[in-house]
């Protein structure tokens, strides 16, 4: 099938930093492919509308802060046919314009991969651990303490994989939802995200769906990006609830 475009992209927005959020759409617009990007905002007073001005970028304004998962299903149906590679993408995020490239290269090598992500790292250069095993509900309520870290230092490097050798190329459980390229295909055939999960955790359940897919997710450290983790939800108390939300519903739709 001929598509017509290679690459699309989309971002969903809500009160984002605009240096950031201009740093990442440049890089975006940087890869060296026909490609169209979505910015989804989901402030209510509609603040991006008019901030960018590129015929490769379609605003679409929500009016109200709907959520993550169902923000960014909102263009699957004009994704359908539209694209070979589809990005999900964080607007805090930056990367080179061979990136994206040399992970359609893997992409392309095997017909079961439907969805791959590269080494991530933090703005100083330290390796920010994005796959990951699925978790269970000991790790997720150790991660939200951080005074309970060195007690199950065991079971948060284990969800971690760091007794792999991260250097090189795997098929993880979960890659985490900052930077997640699919074939469009096949993310379509998933139906997006979730979207019972208003935020968090529907990166993880999207992995889960892939393997329903018969599919698979493949780290790839051998490109690699830098995003600003925010963890937005161990600093305030609503983000925190709907973190734990979010995780009541993943464990009761996959199991505990």
């Amino acid at each position: 099938m001929k598509h017509n475009l290679i690459l699309t992209g989309a971002i969903v927005l809500f009160k984002e930093s605009l240096p950031d959020l201009h740093n990442t759409i440049d890089c975006f617009l940087n890869i060296p492919f026909e490609k169209k990007l979505y910015l989804i905002d989901n402030t209510p007073t509609k603040f991006f509308e008019f901030v960018f001005n590129d015929d490769r970028i379609e605003y679409i304004g929500n009016e109200q802060n709907i959520g993550f998962g169902p923000a960014h299903n909102k263009i699957i149906a004009e994704l359908k046919n539209n694209s070979g590679f589809h990005l999900v993408l964080n607007p805090d995020v930056s990367f080179k314009p061979d990136v994206i490239p040399n992970l359609i290269l893997e992409l392309e090598k095997d017909k079961n991969i439907a969805m791959i992500a590269p080494k991530v790292l933090f703005l100083n250069g330290a390796h920010q651990y994005s796959c990951r095993r699925y978790p269970n509900v000991i790790e997720l309520v150790v991660r939200r303490f951080y005074f309970l870290k060195p007690i199950f230092k065991k079971i948060i490097y284990k969800g971690e994989y760091r007794e792999k050798d991260l250097s090189k190329p795997f098929f993880a459980q979960y890659l985490t939802g900052c930077f997640q390229l699919y074939k469009t295909n096949d993310f379509v055939k998933l139906n997006g995200f979730d979207e019972r999960y208003f935020l968090y955790m529907e990166d993880v359940d999207i992995c889960k769906k892939i393997d329903d897919l018969g599919k698979k997710k493949l780290y790839f450290p051998k490109v690699e990006i830098v995003h600003i983790l925010k963890q937005g939800s161990l600093r305030n108390a609503n983000l925190f609830l709907k973190h734990l939300s979010s995780a009541i519903k993943y464990f009761l739709k996959w199991g505990f």
